[in-house]
């Protein structure tokens, strides 16, 4: 074969080969004008957003015939309206294949109407709308809107992507938006000077016009088939606002010669990336870095009106633009703010923080250049703690941003083993539960290996052996093999987290939010108590009853909330938040309003050994939600379902509601 054919071949094959090769692709959407609407209801900014977001994925790598626009305004691309979108949404589907990388982006309108066919029903029982270019209000009977995508569309689409192995990041910008795949705006107020207008997108569906000059019949729109089940391991998503709240649109950068205007959450995303973070973790603490000083300007103009607060859930720790599961880091990245020589962070006790830790600090260059260094705390409380400056990070400016990560688990949840051989291998834990080999006297539990009839767990803690069905402290529990002996011991580290958690809060107040715990037969509450007071002897179920949750949230604001039980197998069983990758941002309510929701319990059974762990504690505004680590058992078996974590700085030491209920293992009445 000569020079030239064996050239040939080899380009050949490079050719197959990338032609093979995992693509990223994008759909943006911008949905300035609402032609069925007033134009007093029309924003400026989602045409620059889309156009912004275009450019900053072609930084990325991204192709530019792999992104798709659809937006009014905008030269090439198609109209943003309902059956356009859908269509879109569905070649996209269409191309993607395993492996594949996917963004779908949206700008512009959203609102809230009620919805009772939803499966997953939000706490005030609204359902979150993304208004497209021929949205038009409801008719008299209510329900969703003509010509807008639902929550539940948006559920659809992004599962049957995750179905076919495709990683998906979706991106926000809207209002009502934190429960935009799950699932009143303010009235209108004074925009400011022309050269300077700031809108807030957000409409209330009253507001909506039924019909209009370019109104006409919606067709039916084509949504794939269901993917109910699908794990949502390769997601990740950014909302511009909690579902309570409208974002803004002003011209950024602020004071910037060439500014225009900009959806705040799309700018500061596109900002953020120029720092090449490494995670989406770092990504979104970039953008929460970036909001402070507009928000601030913004809260000195619009005084009565409650500002967005940017929410994250998914895989946060995994590399960035990727379809991958490793993660980079398992454990919690806090963002710190520095004052003088200090640093501090908004993570404390509750999130697994100990006086005297070791953490490893990082900063960040305007550049995006990483200084790191390691530091100790010199104080932990509930929700907060401090450190002091690394002295070889002392000379940075102080508009460097700070973030700190633990070096290790801390010692006081780690679950102390007793062993004479090795244990099983494998072991995957949430931070900052942890297994530790320990003496006699210091041991929570003591494994025993059996060889090839597996092994027995003897739980040598009061604690742990209440919740141990088929076993006791004396006889232990017998497993089957090492894969048996691994969830069992991971779920028994999970338990002594959830342990010290409930034990961390339980003086703890939270004005305004209550638990109750309700035992039922098929037609009514037979017995109820608030989960802070009751004993489980009180609540013992008999047969033919079930037990269910209710959670009212009058505190006036957001909270971030975790409901946590275990099963008489010892297995973890997540009641809120349900999905894996979801936040666990639970919306505000007041005294005459609540928010409340109620959760099916159907693991806890008559006679059989359980524990419910509920904790709360309002989120701060501009911060990630916070799980404390209580994560669930299918969260501990895959170390890329990893949740986003608590960061900002303090204000004042936390409300929390903390509380674990415990069920024994009597006999059977």
């Amino acid at each position: 074969m000569t020079i030239a054919a064996r050239l040939l071949c080899l380009l050949m094959l490079l050719a197959a080969a990338g032609g093979s090769a995992a693509a990223q692709r994008a759909l943006l959407v911008g949905v300035s004008e609402l032609v069925n609407q007033p134009q007093a209801l029309w924003l400026q900014a989602p045409r620059n957003d889309v156009m912004l977001m275009r450019q900053t994925l072609m930084k990325q790598g991204f192709a530019p015939a792999d992104v798709t626009v659809l937006a009014d305004g905008v030269a090439g691309a198609s109209l943003p309206e309902a059956e356009r979108i859908n269509e879109a949404l569905a070649r996209l589907l269409e191309q993607s294949r395993s492996g594949d990388f996917v963004v779908l982006y949206f700008s512009g309108h959203g609102t809230r109407v009620r919805d009772s066919t939803k499966r997953y029903q939000e706490p005030d029982g609204l359902a979150e709308n993304f208004l497209a270019r021929d949205a038009r209000g409801a008719d008299a009977s209510g329900g969703s809107l003509p010509g807008g995508l639902r929550d539940v569309d948006f559920d659809r689409w992004i599962s049957a992507f995750l179905a076919r192995n495709v990683f998906v990041w979706s991106v926000f910008d809207t209002c009502s938006a934190a429960s935009m795949t799950r699932g009143a705006a303010q009235p209108p107020e004074d925009t400011g000077p022309a050269d300077d207008e700031v809108r807030f997108r957000g409409v209330r569906a009253g507001q909506l016009a039924a019909s209009g000059p370019a109104a006409a019949a919606s067709p039916a729109q084509a949504l794939p088939e269901s993917a109910a089940g699908v794990p949502r391991a390769r997601y990740v998503a950014f909302f511009a606002s909690e579902s309570h709240q409208v974002t803004p649109e002003l011209r950024l950068p602020r004071k910037g010669r060439n500014a225009r205007p900009q959806g705040l959450l799309t700018w500061a995303v596109a900002e953020a990336l120029q720092q090449k973070p490494a995670t989406w973790r770092d990504l979104f603490n970039g953008v929460l870095n970036l909001y402070p000083a507009v928000i601030e300007e913004l809260e000195s103009r619009f005084p009565a009106r409650e500002l967005p607060s940017p929410v994250a859930e998914g895989n946060l720790d995994l590399p960035i633009f990727a379809n991958a599961l490793a993660p980079l880091s398992t454990r919690p990245v806090w963002r710190a703010e520095r004052a003088g020589g200090s640093l501090t962070l908004k993570a404390g006790l509750l999130d697994g923080l100990e006086p005297g830790q070791d953490l490893r600090v990082v900063a960040t260059l305007a550049d995006g250049i990483q200084r790191t260094a390691q530091g100790r705390l010199v104080q932990a409380d509930l929700g907060n703690a401090r450190l002091a400056v690394p002295s070889s990070l002392a000379e940075l400016a102080q508009a460097t941003s700070w973030s700190a990560t633990p070096v290790a688990e801390p010692a006081l949840a780690a679950l102390r083993v007793r062993s004479d051989s090795a244990l099983p291998g494998g072991l995957s834990l949430d931070y900052p539960a942890s297994i530790r080999t320990a003496g006699e006297a210091q041991a929570d539990v003591r494994w025993v290996d059996l060889g090839a009839a597996g092994g027995r767990l003897e739980l040598l803690s009061p604690a742990l052996a209440a919740t141990a069905e088929g076993g006791s402290a004396q006889s232990g529990i017998v497993v089957r093999d090492m894969a048996e002996a691994r969830v069992r011991l991971q779920a028994l580290a999970q338990l002594k987290w959830m342990s010290r958690l409930a034990e961390l809060a339980k003086d703890g107040r939270l004005d305004g939010f209550d638990a109750v715990l309700e035992v039922r037969d098929e037609s009514r509450v037979l017995r109820s108590a608030n989960v802070r007071d009751a004993a489980g002897g009180t609540l013992q179920l008999r047969p033919g009853e079930r037990a269910e949750l209710m959670v009212r949230n009058g505190s006036g604001q957001s909270i971030d909330l975790v409901v946590v039980g275990v099963d008489a197998q010892g297995v973890l069983q997540s009641v809120y938040p349900q999905d894996l990758g979801e936040a666990n941002r639970f919306e505000r309510g007041t005294r005459e309003s609540p928010a409340s929701k109620r959760f099916a319990l159907p693991w806890l059974k008559p006679g059989r050994p359980a524990r419910l762990l509920v904790l709360a504690t309002p989120a701060q505004a501009r911060s990630a939600p916070r799980l404390f680590g209580a994560g669930t058992a299918e969260a501990v078996t895959n170390t890329a379902e990893l949740r986003v974590r608590g960061q900002l700085t303090p204000e004042r030491e936390r409300q929390v509601y903390g509380a674990m209920l415990r069920w024994t293992n009597p006999a059977a009445p």
